[in-house]
This record gives structure tokens, sequence and C-alpha cells, in this order.
């Protein structure tokens, strides 16, 4: 029987994911009003003034004396630092179809650096059922005739690099997540993220002569929707129930869950927006649900063990 905690970190996982689903359609909404930078200004702006509330007002508790806190300043370089630019910038090179289907490669990443770097081991079974989730991905994009055109390589090199980034980062937060709690970490993130975007939009609209634009967006009811759920939800509440989930859970298992945004996505567009859903996306999200579950029903006794001796070691 899988503890309270191993059980509520799967929940939060899968509510990581659902948040994320619904976060492209209101990804859109804020950049029809403002460029992406700015956009992440505002997003992060949210989500780090929200959180600091309940760390002002003494009800999250932060600790951070005797720890290494330069392993969690490199943790927020990792995400969203860094995944967030590379990924903004690779958008401008190729289509987000390409960085929906360079995106789905992620749990294989991760996999592949939590085996080196953690030495999480992972059944055949496990392989095979991470790479099924995969293909279920690519399957949707394929079938929507959506594919990857090898003449916008330097999107498509950031786009793999912003992949690698968040595969970086789920590995590295598995380990720091043994010395740190999930809010403390998370609350470094967002700071890090706060401060470093406002001031690249600030320099930038200094640059540009637009500094007077700045609040500009904000007269739009839209964006300011968007940009609370953005920020609010899908930064902070992702950010501590990944964070959670990664601190109970191992980095591959907990990875593939991402996957599942995709039928979110879907899911939201037929609901909100009247998108027709064929049957390729019924197929293709059936394969997604079958790989994220034999990843995390398919690990036998010694592949525990040796997880366990890992981490012991």
């Amino acid at each position: 029987m899988k503890s309270i905690g191993v059980k509520l970190a799967y929940l939060c996982a899968v509510i990581n994911a659902i948040i994320v689903g619904f976060s492209f359609l209101f990804t859109k909404l804020a950049l029809d009003v403002a460029d992406p930078l700015d956009t992440l200004t505002f997003r992060f702006t949210a989500s780090f003034v929200v959180m600091s509330i309940p760390v002002l007002l003494g009800r999250v508790r932060l600790n951070y004396r005797g720890k290494k806190l330069y392993t969690v300043l490199l943790l927020a370089t990792l995400y969203p630092l860094t995944f967030f630019t590379l990924q903004s910038y690779g958008l401008k090179h190729a289509t987000s179809s390409e960085g929906g289907i360079l995106f789905a490669f992620t749990p294989i990443l991760t996999m592949l650096l939590a085996f080196l770097f953690l030495r999480e081991t992972t059944t055949l079974l496990q392989k095979l059922s991470i790479c099924l989730s995969v293909s279920g991905v690519l399957f949707i994009f394929l079938m929507k005739g959506s594919g990857i055109q090898w003449s916008n390589m330097s999107g498509i090199a950031l786009l793999f690099l912003s992949c690698l980034a968040i595969a970086g980062y789920n590995v590295l937060a598995r380990r720091l997540l043994k010395s740190f709690s999930p809010a403390e970490i998370t609350y470094v993130m967002l700071g890090i993220a706060f401060v470093s975007f406002l001031v690249m939009s600030l320099a930038g609209h200094t640059a540009a002569g637009t500094l007077d634009h700045f609040f500009t967006p904000l007269n739009s009811g839209k964006f300011i929707v968007a940009v609370l759920y953005l920020g609010i939800l899908s930064t902070l509440v992702t950010a501590l129930s990944s964070n959670y989930a990664l601190s109970k859970i191992e980095a591959s298992k907990m990875s593939v869950f991402s996957n599942l945004s995709t039928i979110v996505s879907i899911a939201a567009g037929a609901l909100l927006l009247g998108e027709e859903v064929g049957l390729y996306a019924i197929a293709g999200s059936a394969l997604i649900i079958a790989g994220v579950l034999g990843t995390n029903l398919l690990g036998d006794k010694r592949g525990r063990q040796a997880v366990n001796q890992a981490k012991a070691g």
C-alpha cells in the first residue's frame, strides 16, 4: 500500500498536468495583448506577490539557515529562467506545434538524466511505457498535420534545449528536496524569476523608448485574468505541486505526467473553443494515459530496491 504522502504526490502530478493543459489557452489570451517578456514579467510578479503574503504573515515558514542556497539558485536558473527564455525565443523561429512535439520528449530526457545523476532505475516495461506516452503525443500532432520543419533549425535547437532545461530541473529538484522543503525551493525560484524578468522587461522598454507603455497591458481585463491564471495557478500552484511530487516519487515517474497536459489542452479547446475532437485525438490520448499508468505501475520490487539503495548512498 502506498503511503498517504505518495498518493498525494500522484494527485499533485495530475493537478499539475491539468493546470498546464489549460495554460496554453490563457497564454494565447495574454500574448494577444502583450509581448512574451512582459507577459512573463507580470506572470511572475503575480506568483511571487501571492506567495509572499503567507510568508510575511508567518503562515508559510522558510528556513534557509545552514543550507546550500546556491544550489537552489542553480535550480532557478534551469527553471524558470533558462526554460522560459529558450522557449520564448525558440517559438519565434518555430511553431507551437513543433514546441509541443519536442516537449513530449521531456520524460525521455528526464529518465536518462535521472539514471546518470540520481541512479534512478526503470524496468524495461517502464521504459516502453514512457515511449508509449511520448508516441501518443506525437501521434496527435502528426495526425493534425503538424510536423517538424528542419529549416527552422535555430528554433528547434532552442526548443530542444528548453526541454533539456526542464528535464535537468526535474532531476536537480529531486536531489535538493532532500534538504529543502517544496515551499523553500519554490519561493527562491519565483523570487529570482520575478526580479530577472522585471529587469529584462524594463531594460527592453527603456532601450526602445516605450517605458511609459509598461503598464498598458493592465488596461485589458482579458490580460489580467490570463496573467492571474498563469501566475497563481500555472506558476505558483504547479511549482508547489511538482516540487512536492518530486519529493515523494522518482523524477522519471513524475515527468511522464506532463504529457497528460496534451489531453487537457485538447479537452479545453473542445469545451471552451468548440474545437472538433477527432478519433485520432482519442486514440492518442489513450496511448498517453496507458503510458503514464504503465510508467508508474509496472516497476518491480528490484527496481524500487535499487532506487532506495541509491538514495541511501
